[in-house]
C-alpha cells in the first residue's frame, strides 16, 4: 500500500524538500520516521510536539546501548550470551501549548492550515499549524528543528506563537525519558522490531533544573554506559519562566504569558547530548560534558544550511526529466547523510539513527551496502567505519576462538562488538560478513590510496579474516575446497554447504590477503591461502548452466508461487524449516556475487543466474531490490532494472515492507546510490582503474554525480547517447569506459556509446508447483 506516491496533493513532488500539505490520522509513526533529523550521532524522530499527536516518538544516540543475558530455551556451546539494545534517550522535543484554557493538538483541535517540511537543502526541518480556537483567536504555531554538524551532540528547537489578537498562552517544554516509559512489545510478533527491557533501564545520575535550564544525566543499569543532557532555553520577549521542574523522567520548563496580536512569542531550546568514550572515560558528570557542547539555536540551523550546502556540492545525483524520482533520490541520499555524517568511529546501525529497527545493530550491511557510497563521497568517513571494525579485532579473536576456526570471526549483529544474534542459522553461521569487511578495506584502499592505512589497519583486517577462512573450510577428496556450515546472505537457504556467494567472497579475501606484503605472513600460509582461492570450490548445475546457490540447491522443492501475498514476508507466517526446505529466496545472493565479483564472471554466466534466481526471489528482504536492479541493467533487462530500482527508492517513502514506522532500512538508501552508480552508469571498482558500462533508462533524460577517486573529483554525466567524463579536482584520471581506455582532465571528455543489445531472458524449464503445503493445508 503506497503512501507517499499514493496522494500528491498531501505530499507533493518537491524535488528538495519532503512536504506534508494536510495532516491525516493514521501512519503517524511512519512520518516520524521519514521527518527524521540526524547526524549519525544523534537522531530525532519527526514527531509533533504534542504527546496525542505522536505514535513512536523518541531519539537516539549510536552506540548508546543496554545489555542482558540471553536466555535460550535449549542451550548450546557458543550460543549468544549478551544482548544489546539501542536506548531510547531523554526526548527534548515535546512542548504542551494551551490557548486561552485550550490544550492544542492535531487530534481534538480545529486546524485552519498545516504544513511541514524536511529541508534536504538545509537540514532543517518545520511544521506551521494554524489553528481556530475555541476562544475565536486564529493562533499560528511555528516549530523548526535543526541537528548540530560541528557539534554532534547539539539539536536546536525553536517554537513560535502567533495570534491575531490578544491571548493567554501557557506553553510548557519539557524532556521525556521514554526509554522507561511503559509500551507494548512489537518484537514478539515481528523479529524485525525492537523489543523492551524488563526492568528499568537509565537510572537518573543527575537531576538539575532553575530558571529555565535543566542539567540532567543517566546510567544504564547493566552496561554502565552513561548519557547527560543539558537544556538552555531562551525567548524573544525576554519572558522569564513561570516554573522549572527536574526529574528522573520528566522535566520541565512553563511560561505563562499574553501574547498580543502582531508580537509573535519564540522559545528556542538548545540541547546538548554527552555521551560515548569520552563521557565513559571522564571523572566529570556527564551533564557537565553536555553543558559545553550547548550552542545558541541559530547558530545550530546555521551549521546545519552549511553542512548540507558543502555536502549536496559533490553529493548530489541528478537524474533528467524524472521530478518524481529525483524527489525520492534525494530523500535517499539524505538519509544517507543523516545516518554517517558524524558517526565518527563508530558503526551505522541499520536504522541509523532513525528508530530502534533491528535494535541499534551493526550489520554486514554497511559494508557492502553503505561503505561503496561512503568511500566515493565521503573517505574519511569510510576509514572511520573501517577502524572502527578494526577495533573490534581483539573481541573477534576471542568469538573466533569460540568457533574453533582461526583468526578473527566478527559478529554478525553487534553494538559492542560480542555476537547479539540468538539464532545462529540466520545469524552467526554467517560467516561471510568477514569477507565482507575485507571487501569493505579493499575497495577504501583501492578508491582512495591509503598507504598508511593499507600498511597498518587496512593489512590486520585482511590477514586474520583470511585466518578465519582458511581455517573454516577444507581441501575434499576432489581436491578442491570447500565451506560448509554457513549460510548466505539468503536467509530462506540456512546452514548449507558450499554457499556460492559465500565461497566467492571468500575466495576474493584470500586472494587480497596473499597479495599483502606483511611480516605476519610467512610463505607456507601465503601458499596455502592461494591454493585455498584457487581451488575454491563453485557449486554449478550442468543442466541449466546455472551457478548453483549452494550444493543443494537445485535439488530443493520449488516453492508453491500460488503462496497469496497476504503470507508475506514468510518469516512471519511459515517455520524457517518449511522455508529451508524449499527453493525460494529471501534476497539476491547468488546475483550478490556476481556483482561485487564482477570481474569472475562471464556476461552470459550473470545473464542465466539472473534468470533463474530473480524470479524466484521473493524481495521480503529490503536488501535485495537494488541488487536485483542493478544486475537487471547489466545484463539487458532495462524493464525490471527501472522497476527494481523504483521499489528501492519507495522502500520507505512508500512503507512497502510495513516496518518504516521503525526507522529508515539505511542499506536500502545506500543501494539506491549503488544502483544509479553501478546499475544505470555501470561503475566498477578494483580492477585495474574505474570502468563504466552505462545502461541509462530510455525514460530518463540524463544522470549526473562525482566519485571521489584516488583524489580527484570526477564528474560523471550520462544521457542517451554518450558519457561525459571530466575531473574537477586533482591531476588525470585514467577510466576504462567499455574497453576504452581514456585519461579524463578537466576538459569535459565526451565518449559516444552504442546502443546496447538486449537478449531475450533465458527461459527455464518449470518444474510442478509445491504439493507439500496444499497437502498440509488439505490435512489442517
Amino acid at each position: 500500500m503506497a503512501l507517499i506516491t499514493a496522494d500528491r496533493e498531501r505530499f507533493p513532488d518537491t524535488p528538495w524538500q519532503l512536504v506534508e500539505t494536510h495532516h491525516e490520522p493514521g501512519n503517524a509513526g511512519t512520518l516520524e520516521t521519514l521527518f527524521a533529523l540526524g547526524n549519525g550521532h544523534l537522531g530525532i524522530r519527526g514527531a509533533h510536539w504534542a504527546a496525542s499527536d505522536a505514535e513512536l516518538p523518541g531519539s537516539f544516540i549510536n552506540g548508546l546501548h543496554e545489555i542482558w543475558d540471553i536466555k535460550h530455551a535449549e542451550n548450546a556451546f557458543g550460543f549468544a550470551r549478551t544482548g544489546q539494545r539501542i536506548i531510547y534517550i531523554p526526548d527534548a522535543n515535546n512542548f504542551t501549548v494551551i490557548i486561552d484554557g485550550e490544550t492544542l493538538s492535531l487530534a481534538e483541535s480545529d486546524v485552519l492550515d498545516y504544513r511541514r517540511a524536511v529541508d534536504f537543502a538545509t537540514g532543517i526541518y518545520e511544521c506551521r499549524v494554524t489553528w481556530h480556537c475555541r476562544s475565536g483567536a486564529t493562533v499560528t504555531t511555528t516549530e523548526r528543528r535543526a541537528v548540530g554538524f560541528a557539534s554532534r551532540g547539539s539539536l536546536g528547537i525553536s517554537l513560535e506563537v502567533a495570534s491575531d489578537r490578544e491571548i493567554s498562552a501557557d506553553v510548557t517544554s519539557s524532556v521525556i525519558n521514554r526509554q522507561d516509559q511503559p509500551v507494548e512489545d512489537h518484537s514478539a510478533h515481528d523479529p524485525r522490531r525492537a523489543g523492551r527491557h524488563a526492568g528499568r533501564v537509565l537510572l537518573p545520575v543527575r537531576t538539575d533544573g532553575g530558571d529555565g535550564s535543566l542539567r540532567l544525566s543517566w546510567q544504564a543499569a547493566e552496561s554502565g554506559q552513561r548519557v547527560g543532557m543539558a537544556v538552555d532555553h531562551w525567548t524573544s520577549t525576554g519572558q522569564q519562566c513561570f516554573e522549572t521542574v527536574a526529574g528522573e523522567d520528566d522535566s520541565s520548563v512553563r511560561y505563562v504569558l499574553a501574547v498580543r496580536a502582531g508580537e509573535p512569542f519564540r522559545l528556542e531550546k538548545s540541547v546538548s547530548y554527552a555521551a560515548g568514550r569520552g563521557v565513559q572515560d571522564s571523572e566529570h558528570d556527564a551533564a557537565e560534558t553536555a553543558e559545553a557542547g550547548l550552542r545558541p539555536v541559530e547558530d545550530i540551523f546555521t551549521e546545519s544550511r552549511e553542512h548540507y550546502r558543502e555536502y549536496w556540492a559533490t553529493s548530489d545525483i541528478v537524474v533528467g526529466g524524472q521530478p518524481q524520482l529525483q524527489q525520492a533520490i534525494r530523500w535517499n541520499l539524505f538519509q544517507l547523510a543523516q545516518a554517517t555524517a558524524r558517526a565518527d568511529v563508530a558503526g551505522i546501525p541499520a536504522k541509523g539513527v532513525t528508530g530502534s529497527g533491528y535494535e541499534g545493530h551493526y550489520f554486514w550491511d554497511q559494508e557492502v551496502y553503505l561503505l561503496p557510497y561512503l568511500t566515493y563521497t565521503n573517505p574519511d568517513a569510510a576509514r572511520q567505519v573501517l577502524e572502527f571494525r578494526h577495533d573490534m579485532l581483539p573481541a573477534a579473536k576471542i568469538r573466533a576462538k569460540e568457533l574453533s576456526v582461526d583468526g578473527a570471526l566478527f559478529p554478525w549483529r553487534t553494538i559492542n562488538g560480542l555476537e547479539a544474534s540468538a539464532y545462529y542459522a540466520a545469524g552467526t553461521a554467517q560467516f561471510h560478513i568477514a569477507a565482507a569487511i575485507a571487501f569493505a578495506t579493499s575497495r577504501y584502499m583501492w578508491a582512495t590510496g591509503d598507504e598508511a592505512f593499507r600498511e597498518g589497519m587496512g593489512a590486520e583486517l585482511l590477514i586474520e579474516t583470511a585466518r578465519m577462512w582458511a581455517s573454516l573450510g577444507f581441501f575434499g577428496k576432489d581436491g578442491l575446497f570447500h565451506i560448509h556450515g554457513v549460510t548466505g546472505p539468503d536467509e530462506y537457504t540456512a546452514v548449507v554447504n558450499d554457499n556460492l556467494y559465500t565461497n566467492v567472497m571468500a575466495r576474493f579475501n584470500l586472494s587480497a590477503a596473499a597479495a599483502v606484503e606483511h611480516p605476519a605472513i610467512d610463505d607456507a600460509e601465503r601458499q596455502l591461502w592461494v591454493q585455498a582461492a584457487n581451488r575454491m570450490q563453485l557449486p554449478f548445475d550442468e543442466d541449466l548452466e546455472v551457478y548453483s546457490q549452494d550444493n543443494d540447491f537445485m535439488t530443493l522443492e520449488p516453492w508453491d508461487w500460488t503462496t497469496p501475498r497476504s503470507k508475506y514476508p514468510l518469516l512471519l507466517h511459515f517455520h524457517p524449516l518449511v522455508i529451508y526446505r524449499h527453493q525460494v529466496l529471501k534476497q539476491a545472493d547468488t546475483v550478490l556475487a556476481m556483482f561485487l565479483q564482477w570481474q569472475d564472471f562471464t556476461a552470459e554466466e550473470k545473464r542465466r543466474a539472473f534468470d533463474f534466481y530473480d524470479p524466484i526471489t521473493t524481495g521480503d528482504s529490503t536488501l535485495s531490490a537494488c541488487v536485483q536492479g542493478i544486475m537487471a541493467a547489466e545484463v539487458g533487462h532495462p524493464e525490471a532494472a527501472l522497476d527494481h530500482f523504483t521499489n528501492a527508492a519507495f522502500i520507505d517513502l512508500d512503507d512497502t515492507h510495513g516496518n518504516t514506522i521503525d526507522g529508515v532500512h539505511i542499506a536500502s538508501t545506500g543501494g539506491v546510490w549503488s544502483s544509479l552508480v553501478c546499475g544505470f552508469a555501470g561503475l566498477r571498482d578494483q580492477g585495474h582503474m574505474p570502468f563504466f558500462d552505462p545502461r541509462l533508462p530510455a525514460e530518463w533524460d540524463s544522470l549526473t554525480f562525482h566519485l571521489k577517486v584516488r583524489g580527484r573529483l570526477l564528474r560523471v554525466e550520462l544521457d542517451a547517447g554518450a558519457l561525459t567524463l571530466s575531473v574537477r579536482s586533482g591531476g588525470p584520471l585514467d577510466v576504462d569506459v567499455r574497453g576504452r581506455i581514456l585519461r579524463v582532465g578537466p576538459e569535459p571528455l565526451r565518449v559516444v556509446l552504442e546502443p546496447f543489445e538486449c537478449p531475450e531472458p533465458t527461459v527455464f524449464p518449470g518444474g510442478p508447483p509445491t504439493a507439500s503445503l496444499p497437502v498440509v493445508h488439505a490435512l489442517g
